[in-house]
């Protein structure tokens, strides 16, 4: 699986995954500072969802989720005809047992251009195929209907609602019986 730097890197049409190093810190602090990027997060970071210091938070997850797999995964998502960072991914397990909750985040310049349903079949792969983990989660609010679109043509299946939020759920087993070949 891919590490940092020129290893090569699992794909999936038009991105890889990516394991950022300590210097590729710029693009994730350039993310959580952008408010298109971060709309998402306003309910939890008035007003525009932007990480007060995403300097700080950058030092933070290398340390904790950089290299952690499979308790914790974080990737960035590159396109590989250039290179460009285009957006990242995680996942962490979760207090509930077999458990691992997980995001994808695509930065709002590249939005609509098919890398959040890439970007998360690339995350799949490398979570049930590399890591063994065994159901991923992921809770948003129901107004997000880009994210439930794209995690329902994936497979996910939803669980239910509860004060307008959504859980959607897929197991390895769902995964695999429906997955196409390993990404290459």
């Amino acid at each position: 699986m891919p590490q940092s730097g020129d290893e090569k890197a699992v794909t999936a049409e038009e991105l890889e995954l990516y394991i950022p190093r300590a210097e590729d810190g710029w693009f994730y602090e350039k993310m959580m500072s952008d408010p298109a990027t971060m709309a998402y997060n306003a309910p939890w970071f008035p007003p525009d969802g932007c990480i007060p210091d995403p300097a700080s938070e950058w030092l933070d997850l290398q340390a904790k989720w950089i290299g952690c797999a499979p308790e914790r995964f974080y990737a960035y998502l590159r396109r590989t005809a250039d290179g460009a960072f285009v957006g990242d991914v995680n996942y962490h397990a979760a207090a509930e047992r077999d458990r691992h909750d997980m995001g994808i985040v695509i930065y709002a310049p590249e939005r609509g251009r098919g890398y959040g349903k890439q970007g998360l079949r690339l995350l799949l792969d490398r979570a049930f195929r590399v890591d063994g983990v065994s159901r991923l989660c992921n809770d948003f609010e129901t107004a997000r209907g880009a994210a439930y679109r794209i995690h329902k043509a994936v497979g996910f299946r939803e669980l239910g609602t509860k004060d307008e939020i959504v859980r959607l759920e897929l197991t390895r087993e769902e995964y695999m019986k429906t997955a196409r070949a390993p990404l290459t």
